[in-house]
């Protein structure tokens, strides 16, 4: 099997292609090729016996979404996006990248005769906006409230569309916000969920721009690639035309989150949060969800952390080396 990871460079690109490369394999699948790319060059996988195709595009460019797939890869994760804050700032960036150049990658697939791979999209919490229940179900309507949000959703519609019609075999992933993000916050303007746990268990300063009680949907990094783990090889057959769910995750208010930091590091690891309100911050994130009804997702085999204590738990294991017994 081949896999072309789009997005690559990124934070779950990169630990997903480390997970093949240990594995060699994708959902319990064997993998002989990968093909990564991104807007940087994605550095080949160490220890991965397959053969290698990496280099940096733009998805949106002339003849890119021709290339991605001129190797017919069985399994296509489509990663790649302007995040949350940028999209928001940037409108001709955002829609250019999230959503030209995602119909750029259906195209060149449909271009294909007989050609029907797995697509796996990446799509966002931020298709839902305010109103909306406090728990949203599985068949809420999308109602985004951000570009970025639109963006998402106009890539869910277009998946489930070319799904429908056997161009491609579609798996659209809303993501929880990924939680804790190792290295360097990026311009999303969720970035803060991770900063204010990560920054104080490597004993530096967080800045906190919203209230204490911001709820919000939550998973790890570990589960993220499993996310797409599974989505990679499970039986579509049962989803329909409606292509797209929500992700398994937890549900938390910062305050929570301070909470759990407090049990693992202590009242010094709490003390380096310097709370900085920030309107402009604090209006999107209230206009996103802060539970839901994943029942559909977990149905089909998608699993993720079920406290905020395992989250932390996760990242003391994966990025700090520290095994972490928390239960809450």
């Amino acid at each position: 099997m081949r896999v072309a990871i789009l997005g690559a460079a990124g934070m779950i690109g990169r630990k997903l292609t480390d997970r093949i490369a240990a594995t060699s394999e994708i959902g319990g699948q064997a993998v002989d090729a990968l093909t990564l790319i991104d807007v940087i060059a994605p550095e080949t996988v160490a220890g991965f016996a397959g053969a290698q195709d990496a280099f940096a595009a733009d998805l949106s460019a002339p003849d890119v979404a021709a290339r991605v797939i001129a190797d017919r890869p069985d399994v296509i994760v489509h990663l790649a996006a302007i995040v949350s804050g940028e999209a928001e700032a940037d409108m001709e960036k955002g829609y250019r990248v999230n959503l030209d150049g995602t119909r750029a990658l259906l195209e060149a697939i449909a271009s294909v005769e007989g050609y029907c791979p797995r697509v796996i999209f990446a799509s966002s919490l931020a298709v839902f906006g305010a109103p909306f229940p406090d728990q949203i179900p599985d068949d809420y309507h999308l109602t985004p409230l951000t570009s970025y949000g639109t963006q998402k959703a106009m890539g869910e519609l277009l998946l489930n569309d070319y799904s429908r019609r056997g161009l491609v075999d579609g798996v659209g992933i809303r993501f929880p916000t990924i939680c804790i993000r190792p290295g360097k916050p990026n311009k999303a303007a969720s970035s803060f969920f991770s900063g204010i746990l990560r920054e104080p268990l490597n004993g530096q300063e967080a800045i906190l721009p919203v209230g204490d009680d911001v709820r919000h949907w939550f998973a790890s990094p570990r589960a993220a690639v499993g996310y797409i783990e599974h989505a990679a090889t499970m039986d579509t057959a049962s989803m329909g035309a409606q292509r797209c769910l929500t992700m398994p995750g937890v549900s938390a208010t910062v305050g929570e989150q301070i909470e759990a930091l407090g049990a693992v590091a202590g009242d010094s690891a709490v003390a380096l949060i310097r709370r900085a309100p920030d309107p402009a911050v604090a209006n999107i994130v209230a206009g996103w969800p802060r539970d839901f009804d994943t029942a559909r997702a977990l149905s089909l085999g998608f699993r993720a952390e079920q406290t905020f204590g395992e989250i932390i738990a996760v990242y003391l294991e994966d990025e700090m080396g520290q095994k972490a017994q928390i239960s809450a």
